[in-house]
């Protein structure tokens, strides 16, 4: 073989190489699965999906956070319907992009109250949408949250808030039938929103049943402190750790973000003031070269990749990388630029 050709299979094996690490900490969490009328249809068209996950890769972000919502999978007792799925999980894989799951919320016929944000009335009904979703997947997805944030009443409805306790039985449950699909697989608990929620895991005697502690921080660049505050909750959610002995597992931050908006008319998010965007992008700066020093912070994703269209009615629908339109706002050059110096 020539020199020349050498070179460029030597490049591309590179650069696939970086494509499919599984050890990148860089990841976003983007609503592939949306595709209903409460949120605008914002994947309705495939080439929709294809444009997007083009971006994610071109950014060079390897993960990328998204529900396999349980109402959409059974949307009626014992009838699955995957084919969404399989488009969305082929076209990642196709793209050499790790995925992790999230696998929640209830669908209405099983759910306590027969809304989606309570929890399930019988767990094993939500045992058996896990173990067809993870069976199916097993090959191309190994990464599992259980549900999403269940310490806040959105959620995980108010009514049925008790300290984790009816949680902390369904992630046990949860964890040892993924377990017996997919020994490999990693279970991740639902990404947590208040700090006090992590000692609560372990009050439950939980720590057995998740492989990566998972939470959730937003501060706004906009107020005094945010990066020291950004800092010491990682500190904290360490040292709780520690005090448990369960130092040795990985935290991942499934969510952090901000508004970047253009329109400064917009209203409000709940931290106050929207950042602009070249606010937004100076701030993801801060959060992905800061939170990747602390030893055991090994991911940290992004929320969200695409701007949202009038969903949240507020700054929230601008926490995007890019717009709605696909045009790409500062903070997308600079996830790249930082991306590139990582890997170099």
């Amino acid at each position: 073989m020539k020199k020349p050709l050498l070179i460029l299979l030597f490049v591309f094996i590179i650069r696939v190489s970086y494509a499919e690490d599984p050890d990148s900490p860089f990841g976003v969490l983007e609503f592939l699965h949306w595709n209903h009328s409460w949120n605008n249809y914002k994947y309705a068209k495939e080439e929709d999906l294809k444009k997007v996950v083009s971006l994610i890769k071109e950014a060079g972000i390897g993960w990328v956070r998204f529900d396999f919502l349980w109402s959409d999978i059974e949307p009626q007792d014992n009838i699955f319907e995957f084919e969404k799925y399989d488009r969305i999980v082929d076209e990642l894989v196709k793209n050499n992009i790790n995925i992790l799951g999230i696998l929640h919320y209830s669908a209405d016929w099983a759910s306590s109250c027969g809304r989606w944000n309570c929890p399930p009335q019988d767990n094993q009904l939500f045992i058996d949408y896990v173990k067809k979703t993870v069976g199916r997947y097993k090959e191309k997805v190994k990464y599992w949250e259980i549900w999403n944030e269940p310490d806040s009443g959105i959620y995980w409805d108010y009514q049925y808030q008790d300290g984790l306790k009816t949680y902390c039985k369904l992630l046990k449950e949860v964890y040892l039938a993924i377990k017996e699909i997919d020994p490999l697989a990693k279970v991740l608990n639902g990404g947590l929103t208040n700090l006090s929620s992590i000692e609560k895991l372990y009050q439950n005697k939980i720590k057995e049943y998740f492989d990566i502690l998972n939470i959730h921080i937003f501060e706004s660049p906009l107020n005094l402190g945010s990066e020291k505050r950004l800092l010491s909750s990682v500190r904290l959610v360490y040292k709780i750790m520690r005090r448990n002995a369960d130092e040795n597992k990985k935290i991942w931050i499934t969510e952090i973000g901000c508004p970047g908006v253009r329109n400064r008319r917009i209203k409000n998010w709940w931290m106050g003031k929207n950042p602009s965007e070249k606010e937004q992008a100076r701030w993801l700066e801060v959060v992905f070269k800061e939170l990747l020093k602390h030893q055991a912070v090994d991911k940290v994703f992004w929320a969200f990749f695409r701007d949202c269209k009038d969903h949240f009615q507020d700054g929230v629908d601008y926490f995007g990388l890019i717009r709605w339109d696909f045009s790409k706002k500062p903070a997308f050059f600079a996830l790249k630029r930082f991306i590139s110096s990582w890997r170099n």
